[in-house]
């Protein structure tokens, strides 16, 4: 049996109210960007601080220091 408008209107308006019980879909919110949990600058010094250490340790190695 086919819906008759009024009964398709009435479906409609419950998908609707339905629907803001449930809240947006994950599909349709915007994406968010995750924040890396240390910044750049602590990566940059923990960097040179590696970094720096593997070189003067080669310099030690190879006796120019």
């Amino acid at each position: 049996m086919a819906q008759t408008p009024i009964q398709r209107r009435a479906n409609e308006k419950f998908a609707r109210r339905e629907e803001k019980k449930k809240g947006k879909p994950t599909s349709s919110l915007p994406v968010k960007k995750e924040k890396s949990p240390i910044s750049a600058s602590w990566l940059f010094f923990f960097g040179f601080l590696i970094m720096g250490g593997a070189i003067f340790e080669l310099l030690r190695l190879f006796g120019l220091f």
